[in-house]
């Protein structure tokens, strides 16, 4: 009886690769139903429609990077971080950052930390009528909202950072070398909008084989099917579904707005100020001992982004009491898409928060909170 040699055998998965790709639909992402709740130039605030009666009273405000998109933590139904905290009773909302483009070259860190940050902050506190919101940043998300919590600590009930960088002086890690011999001025000035496409190719290469060809070979290694075998092909669309949405969200990379770009890369990444509590935003310096709530510091073991040390160093830098540091062992993306994500990252960040998302000893609310009067971007960089 003939055998297929190995060379047939992967050109047939090869080929039954193609033949699903080039018959699959758009794939769905950001599949949770939720309401856009609030608006301002390119940035919305969605909230997520609760799934639970009664859930808990202090909402949640996940904050995710500038570089890609929101929606890794909503994935698909069965990988999203959003679904399994509202799972598990919370009140979510995210913030969407859109896509800068012309005149939003000029946006600086200031507007995106003391203007669209504190604004959203805002609009979350008077709807859930408290003082002070549980604040979940996501990478360079979770460095914009450590430096918040440390301007405007009053407003932060709980600070939760996930895979965020705070201490920039690491050798570790391609990103932080490539970062520090940047010529960033060259490139904002050139650029004025610097392209998503410019920095993706960056992280791309921090890790070539394995985010440029290992995966697409595994992809074609799970599929065993003969070409035209339909009942198999239809077997495998979901495999195919699951690697496309992924493939989706590492290439969909917002344009980064000049400013804001040159000041995150030249005070963190290159002066490494943030963790010496010298960096300033708008001539106010962000201490980090202004940071007193509940801290919860969780990393990836495997994260070729953001290395453990430079998310280690925040525990020790902030005033917090209650403070705790949680590495799973998994990389920068796993921990919000991969296995360990529904059944170990999750719950923990739920066990974790669940006692301090109540009311606190009174047990009622400040229906009658004052939110700050949202500043424009002119009144914003004139102070």
């Amino acid at each position: 009886m003939y055998e297929l040699s190995s060379i047939e055998k992967e050109y047939n998965k090869l080929m039954s690769g193609f033949q699903i790709f080039l018959k699959m639909p758009e794939v769905s992402v950001d599949t949770t139903p939720h309401e856009i709740v609030y608006t301002e130039d390119k940035m919305k605030l969605l909230h997520f429609l609760p799934t639970v009666e009664k859930p808990h009273p202090v909402p949640i405000l996940m904050v995710y990077a500038l570089v890609n998109r929101y929606y890794i933590l909503d994935l698909q139904p069965d990988k999203s971080v959003v679904k399994k905290l509202l799972d598990d009773g919370f009140d979510v909302y995210i913030i969407d950052w859109g896509y800068p483009s012309g005149l939003d070259r000029y946006l600086t860190l200031n507007d995106y930390v003391n203007g669209y940050l504190n604004n959203v902050v805002d609009i979350v506190r008077k709807r859930s009528g408290l003082d002070k919101i549980t604040l979940m940043g996501i990478c360079q998300g979770g460095t914009f909202s450590v430096m918040y919590s440390a301007l405007h600590p009053e407003k932060v009930k709980n600070l939760i950072t996930l895979v965020a960088p705070i201490n920039f002086d690491t050798q570790k890690g391609l990103l932080h070398v490539w970062a520090k011999n940047l010529d960033v001025d060259k490139v904002v000035d050139y650029y004025g909008i610097v392209p998503g496409d410019f920095l993706n190719a960056g992280f791309l290469l921090t890790d070539p084989f394995r985010l440029m060809i290992d995966k697409y070979v595994g992809m074609f290694d799970r599929i065993d099917c003969k070409p035209n075998d339909e009942a198999c092909l239809i077997r495998n669309e979901e495999i195919v579904r699951n690697f496309l949405r992924m493939e989706k969200w590492i290439f969909d990379s917002p344009d980064q707005a000049g400013e804001a770009f040159r000041q995150f890369m030249k005070d963190c990444y290159q002066r490494n100020l943030l963790i010496q509590n010298k960096m300033e935003l708008n001539g106010k310096k962000i201490n980090l001992k202004n940071i007193t709530m509940p801290l919860l510091n969780i990393m990836a073991e495997f994260d070729h982004l953001v290395p453990n040390e430079a998310s280690i160093p925040l525990n020790d830098a902030v005033s917090s009491k209650e403070k705790e540091m949680v590495v799973f062992p998994t990389g920068h993306i796993g921990i919000f898409v991969g296995s360990k994500s529904q059944k170990e990252v999750c719950p923990r960040i739920s066990k974790w928060l669940t006692p301090r998302s109540g009311l606190d000893e009174e047990g009622i609310p400040d229906i009658k909170i004052k939110t700050s009067k949202r500043k424009s971007k002119k009144e914003l960089h004139e102070g």
